[in-house]
């Protein structure tokens, strides 16, 4: 599929169910069909195909000639009215088509075929003009070669001059003969483009109609009716080339009544080999290509054996030793390892997402990715600042909120993002569960400017006596709010953490943070703080390491 959001698996081969001959029915009955609806997956789709029949009493064959490629396996068959008997399909030495063009591609087809005819006319127009002009060339040289012959000395003067005029007459006539047909040419010529240009616009024409894959497959259904009968003939299965992925509008609105707003979209892409018309589109969240079982939980043996003995250094030769390990590096032998599994784990909240589209949509084989409307999530967010001088020297603006919407905000590659009305840019967004708190940045503020100063760093090994290393860091966070309104701030740095006893670490800080070991991250620190329009505001942050003197930091 040609749309670049995503990439579909070709996880089953088609294959023929049947390629035996075809019984003879009491009646075949070729009948048309389409796709009448689709549920389309992140990756693949469930199509329902129908297909109507209007059928006498006895034992028949339904045929149908227009089905594209697809897996067998997946098809379902149902029809009302009738009893089902064998299903043959078949993918190859298929039948030719009995349905003939539709209308509009009959249309483009003969608009291309006019064009081409108009493109050869034109060609040759140009190419009769251009025998005229060198006929007249022709006729020019003949006339200068008269002039220049050698039997004129011994003509008189009388006739030299019925010569001369002859020549002059006669050239003047060719020269104007050949200037004519020249002009002619060129405006022949521009004909040829032009009928050009108008056989390459037919061409587009006719490709954005006739996006449909040119293979088929062949389907006969065995049915028995009762009685006569008129109904649809209702196909169902598989297919893993569609797809759609969701797109996400972020309108965020400060000031008093702040507020955001999730315009919420979906592109809509298919490669089934046969265009989608007016069809009953529902989009799922479902995704059936991915893992539909968990994973085991395998034994796990666990040996101890006596450690390795050191082996003596080997010496190689200065030619041997090139690229040679020494022995005594290399790894000890490690316990034998139990067999164990290592399996992806997809993280899911266990909820889907159903949409259904309320009006008829077409989707173009290859051609189209259409984008559907999806309604929009109104939120009330927490607007701030989030301040981090390790890093910015800017704060940046921020949405918080919690997902109270009743359904999930998925991941998406391409969110647009707004501020009060101006894109401010583009990006992916993960998954936001419904319940689940989280912040969306909406670009940085120019006027709220951070430093990092590192006012004193001393190290124990210089000039301090301890039988001890240590390290003494001295940091100040300054904040300047040049803006004419208050911020709520949100200010993160961070301050080394320790596992080993040795390694002893403490920290102070003044103001102390509004909370440490911020989402399960040791050592993250958070203040918060409102700034008023023009003022500033220092944290200050020690911290002091201590290791043991015959150990290095790292």
């Amino acid at each position: 599929m040609r749309p670049l959001f995503f990439n579909p698996a070709k996880g089953l081969s088609v294959a023929a169910v049947c390629l035996a001959g075809l019984p003879a029915m009491a009646d075949d009955f070729v009948v048309p069909s389409a796709v009448a609806s689709a549920v389309v997956f992140p990756v693949g789709a469930t199509l329902t195909r129908e297909a109507e029949f209007d059928l006498p009493a006895g034992r028949h064959q339904i045929i149908l000639t227009d089905m594209p490629v697809i897996d067998p396996a997946s098809l379902r068959v149902s029809a009302p009215g009738v009893t089902l008997g064998a299903v043959r399909y078949r993918d190859d030495f298929v039948p030719p088509r009995s349905d003939e063009d539709r209308a509009a591609l009959a249309s483009a087809r003969a608009t291309v075929d006019a064009a081409e005819l108009r493109v050869e006319e034109a060609r040759d127009a140009v190419a009769a003009i251009r025998v005229e002009a060198e006929a007249a060339r022709a006729g020019i040289g003949f006339l200068e070669q008269i002039g220049q012959s050698e039997g004129l000395a011994s003509a008189g003067p009388e006739a030299l001059r019925d010569l001369a005029r002859m020549i002059a007459e006669e050239g003047l006539e060719a020269r104007r003969a050949a200037l004519a047909a020249e002009t002619r040419m060129r405006g022949a010529e521009r004909g040829v483009k032009d009928a050009l240009e108008d056989l390459n616009d037919a061409r587009k024409a006719l490709a954005a109609l006739d996006t449909e894959a040119e293979d088929r497959a062949y389907l006969t259904i065995e049915v028995t009716a009762q009685a006569a009968v008129k109904g649809a003939l209702t196909l169902e299965y598989a297919t893993y080339d569609a797809g759609w992925i969701p797109t996400y509008d972020m309108h965020l609105t400060t000031g008093d009544d702040a507020a955001l707003r999730i315009e919420r979209g979906a592109y809509v892409a298919q490669d089934t080999g046969e265009d989608w018309g007016d069809i009953a589109l529902t989009l799922s969240t479902i995704r059936p290509t991915e893992r539909t079982e968990p994973g085991r939980v395998w034994p796990w043996l666990r040996r101890i054996t006596d450690p390795a003995p050191m082996r003596p250094t080997v010496k190689l030769s200065s030619e041997r030793a090139v690229g040679a390990v020494r022995m005594e590096d290399a790894p000890a032998p490690m316990a034998e390892p139990a067999i164990v599994v290592e399996e992806a784990v997809a993280l899911s909240n266990g909820l889907s997402v159903t949409y259904s589209y309320p009006e008829p949509v077409s989707v173009a084989n290859r051609a189209d990715a259409v984008k559907i409307a999806l309604g929009s999530l109104d939120i009330t967010p927490e607007i701030f600042a989030r301040a981090v001088p390790l890093s910015d020297d800017t704060a940046f603006l921020m949405a918080g909120f919690t997902n109270d919407t009743g359904e999930m905000i998925l991941n998406a590659d391409q969110v647009q993002f707004y501020l009060d009305g101006t894109f401010i840019g583009q990006r992916p967004i993960s998954l936001i569960a419904e319940g689940d708190e989280t912040e969306l940045s909406f670009g940085p503020i120019e006027g709220l400017r951070l430093e990092r100063i590192v006012k004193d760093r001393q190290e124990g090994d210089r000039g301090v006596i301890n039988r001890s290393n240590q390290q003494v860091e001295e940091v100040v966070l300054r904040l300047r709010n040049l803006t004419n309104r208050d911020w709520l701030v949100r200010l993160s740095d961070r301050v080394p953490y320790s596992e080993q006893e040795d390694l002893e670490i403490t920290w102070s800080a003044d103001p102390m943070p509004f909370a440490q070991d911020v989402d399960g991250a040791r050592g993250v620190l958070e203040w918060r703080m409102t700034l008023g329009g023009g003022d500033s505001a220092d944290v200050t942050l020690n911290t002091q390491i201590k290791w043991p003197e015959d150990k290095v930091l790292r």
